[in-house]
C-alpha cells in the first residue's frame, strides 16, 4: 500500500508542474534579447561649399544656371549614409550662359515668375532622403548609393529616385548627384509639348539639377 501512495504523489507532482508549464509559466523562462539605439551622426551642410547648378534644354539649345543652398544636412552612421535632407534658395535662381545683362536679367525674372517657380510665393524648394541604399561592388568615382527622396517645389511634393556618389569619413561626408526632374509633375508647363506648343518653341519637360552636398560633423542624434 506504501509503494501505491507513493506512486500517486509523484503522478500528482508531475501533472503540477505539467501544468504549470501549460499555463504559461515555463519551467526555464527565455530572457528577450534588447536591441541599444544606434547613434547617427548629423553633417550641416556647408552652403559655401555646396553647389546646385541646374540645366534646362530646349528646341535649337540649352540654358544653364545655377541655385544656392540655403541649408541641410546628411545622417550617418560610421560611413553609411542613412538621411539627410537640404533646402533651396530658389530666389537665388540665376542663370549663367547668357552674357548680355538684360536679356540675362530677362530669363531670370521669368523664371522666377507663375510661369516657372513662382518664386515670390513659394521661395524655397527641398528634398528630404526617404532611402539611401548602398549599391553592391561599385569601382571608384562610381555612384555607390540609390537616393529615394521626396521633392517639393512651388508646395508640390514628388519623390524622385537617381544615384549618387557620396564618401563618409566619419567627420565629413560629400554627395555628387545628378537629378532628373519632370516639370510638369511641379505645375510648370510653360512652353510644353503637352500644351501643343509650336515644335520650334517647346521647352524639355524635364531639366536636370547637378547637386554637390559637402557637409561637415555637429551633433549626434539616435536612429
Amino acid at each position: 500500500m506504501r509503494t501505491i501512495k507513493i506512486s500517486t504523489s509523484i503522478l500528482a507532482l508531475t501533472l503540477l508542474i505539467g501544468s504549470a508549464t501549460l499555463n504559461g509559466t515555463p519551467r526555464n523562462p527565455v530572457k528577450k534579447a534588447t536591441t541599444k539605439a544606434v547613434a547617427a551622426t548629423t553633417l550641416e551642410a556647408d552652403p559655401a561649399a555646396s553647389t546646385i547648378n541646374w540645366t534646362a534644354k530646349k528646341v535649337g539649345g540649352q540654358h544653364t544656371g545655377t541655385v544656392k543652398l540655403s541649408k541641410g544636412s546628411l545622417q550617418v552612421n560610421g560611413k553609411k549614409l542613412v538621411g539627410g535632407t537640404f533646402v533651396m534658395d530658389m530666389t537665388t535662381i540665376t542663370d549663367v550662359d547668357i552674357t548680355n545683362e538684360e536679356f540675362n536679367k530677362k530669363l531670370t525674372g521669368h523664371l522666377k515668375s507663375e510661369d516657372f517657380f513662382s518664386v515670390e510665393k513659394n521661395p524655397t524648394s527641398t528634398f528630404k532622403i526617404t532611402k539611401a541604399a548602398p549599391i553592391a561592388s561599385t569601382k571608384a568615382g562610381e555612384p555607390n548609393y540609390t537616393i529615394t527622396g521626396d521633392l517639393t517645389i512651388k508646395g508640390i511634393t514628388n519623390p524622385v529616385t537617381f544615384p549618387a556618389t557620396v564618401k563618409v569619413d566619419g567627420a565629413n561626408a560629400e554627395a555628387l548627384a545628378k537629378v532628373e526632374i519632370d516639370r510638369i509633375k511641379y505645375d510648370i508647363k510653360f512652353r510644353s509639348s503637352m500644351l501643343g506648343t509650336a515644335a520650334d518653341k517647346i521647352i524639355d519637360d524635364i531639366f536636370v539639377m547637378d547637386i554637390k552636398l559637402v557637409a561637415g560633423k555637429t551633433k549626434t542624434a539616435k536612429l
